[in-house]
């Protein structure tokens, strides 16, 4: 039998955690003093005059180097638990592991050797 009081918590939880950025944001609404002009408007450069356009590209090559330390950091906070309880796990959780590392590594090479990763 489904039970509805027993989410009780979870449905207060889930308001409060709903309620409280909306309220961050209609306060800071209120409170912000409204102020417009050129010198809102302008993009900020460490305090000095701005020269030329603010828009600029950039090379498909920062996002690449940034892509990749993306993954392997999103790939060590992954391995961490498991490192920590890698006494009690067994092998096979050891082989995915291994797995898991194998995949990002081949697919770093792969970029490697196309040429992706090279900074000039």
């Amino acid at each position: 039998m489904f039970l509805l009081h027993e989410y009780d918590i979870f449905w207060a939880f889930l308001m409060i955690s709903s309620v409280i950025p909306i309220l961050a944001f209609i306060i800071s609404g209120v409170l912000a003093p409204i102020s417009e002009g050129p010198e809102k408007l302008s993009s900020y450069e460490s305090g000095i005059e701005p020269i030329g356009d603010a828009w600029i590209q950039f090379r498909i090559r920062y996002y690449m180097f940034a892509l990749v330390f993306v993954v392997f950091d999103v790939e060590t906070v992954f391995l961490y638990p498991w490192a920590v309880s890698f006494d009690v796990l067994g092998v096979s959780v050891f082989i995915e592991a291994l797995i898991f590392v194998l995949i990002p590594v081949v697919g770093s090479v792969y970029a490697w050797r196309k040429g992706a990763l090279e900074w000039s």
